[in-house]
Formats: structure tokens, C-alpha cells, sequence
């Protein structure tokens, strides 16, 4: 689903990433963790194609991404990348069922067609009392799943997510953990996650630790739990 190698990135003379390689299969939910400063977002970012990397090269299903123009870029993003972030960043004028459904309003999907998809996402989440409601009115947790199912309303091919959980209790962070490995077994969605939270990334098929920019080890759940 994901194939990035040989990734450079450099801003001024810092030099954030030197030559990754990173792999990621269909249905895979992947863990990226490293000390502060080590490269982890900026490799979210190069993926999600948020950011253009010096040199490299991205492939993201059948899609090279490095030869798509500015607009066709943005399309691909809008349609194959779902993000999911620490702050929930949901539009605070607009109701649960509203954000939810931006990113399929702005890929021009017919409003009927994706409110229902919206409203069986709710569903999913056991959030559908929660649809009229804006974002002051839900508590944490809440808002963190009406984020990701906005990620998942265009059924994209990968969801990105940096730091998912940092901004929620034990209980509700732990609920979310567990719903991304619901989502990946319902739909067989991959995720990448970049996370200081141990439990979450000993929870992925695969943990990937970054340290000054490198890949410096690799863990699949079977080694993670062995320890």
C-alpha cells in the first residue's frame, strides 16, 4: 500500500531524514516512534503527501506519486489519505454528522449519498445521538472519533495518524486504540501511526523506531509480545 524509499529530507542545514525506507502492506496497522525531533512527522507528512521530500521516491497503491501535478496531487490526497491528528481540529460551527461529511462535499460525491455514509459511520461509532451536535457539546473522546470517522469518509487508502491519542484520558485513548484495530479488522484499513504511547505502538502488526532520522530497528508484533 505504501512504498517510500530512499527518503532525504533536509530544512537548511538540519537534516531531518537520510535515506529511509518504509513499507507499509494493505491492511497493516504500523507504529512509528522515536525521541522528540527524530524524523517521525516529517516522514507522516512526506507520506501523506503533505510535504515533498528532497529526494525519494513515494508510491501509495498503484500511484507514483512524484508525478502527479499540484492538482492531481490534491485530489489523490482528498481521496486515498485520511488523517486523523492529535487535536481533532473539527470545524466548531459545524454538527458531528457536517464535519464528518467535508471531505466528500469538497470531492463533489452527491450530499444524500454521503450523508448516509456519514450517518452509518456514526453508526459504527456509536455516536448516531451525537450526529446534530456541535463540537463544544462532545466530550474528548467524542470528538476524536467524529475525527476519524471524517478520515474515513472517502474510503481512502491509508489513514495517517500523528499522535492520535495524546490529547485524551487513559480510558478514552485506550477506546480509540482499540478502534483502530476494529476499523482495520471491519475494512481492512491500514494505518500508519506515529505515537509516544507504548501500548499503542506495541499494539501494531509492526513498530518502527526512528532515531536522527534513520530507521534503526523494526519489531512485528510476535517479537513485541515475546519480549
Amino acid at each position: 500500500m505504501i512504498n517510500a524509499s530512499g527518503i532525504y529530507k533536509s530544512f537548511g542545514q538540519l537534516q531531518v531524514l537520510n535515506n529511509i525506507d518504509f513499507v507499509v502492506n494493505k491492511g497493516e496497522v504500523v507504529s512509528v516512534v522515536g525521541a522528540s525531533g527524530a524524523g517521525k512527522s516529517t516522514l507522516l507528512q512526506i507520506i501523506g503527501t503533505l510535504m515533498k521530500p528532497d529526494q525519494g521516491q513515494l508510491v501509495i497503491g498503484d500511484t507514483s506519486v512524484n508525478s502527479l501535478s499540484d492538482k492531481a496531487l490534491s485530489a489523490f490526497r482528498n481521496k486515498e489519505i485520511g488523517f486523523v491528528f492529535q487535536f481533532h481540529h473539527l470545524l466548531p460551527e459545524f454538527t458531528a454528522l457536517e464535519n464528518i461529511c467535508i471531505p466528500a462535499y469538497i470531492s463533489g460525491q452527491n450530499k444524500k449519498k454521503v450523508e448516509k455514509k456519514a450517518m452509518d459511520l456514526l453508526d459504527f461509532f456509536k455516536l448516531t445521538a451525537r450526529a446534530d451536535h456541535k463540537p463544544s457539546a462532545l466530550s474528548g473522546g467524542e470528538q476524536q472519533r467524529v475525527a476519524v470517522a471524517r478520515a474515513l469518509i472517502n474510503q481512502p487508502a491509508v489513514i495517517l495518524a500523528d499522535e492520535p491519542s495524546g490529547n485524551l484520558d487513559s480510558v478514552s485513548a485506550n477506546e480509540l486504540h482499540q478502534l483502530f484495530f476494529d476499523l482495520r479488522n471491519s475494512f481492512n484499513q491500514t494505518f500508519v501511526i506515529v505515537t509516544h504511547n507504548p501500548e499503542l505502538a506495541d499494539m501494531a502488526d509492526r513498530k518502527t523506531q526512528i532515531t536522527d532520522g534513520r530507521i534503526s530497528s523494526v519489531s512485528n508484533k510476535h517479537s513485541i509480545n515475546a519480549l
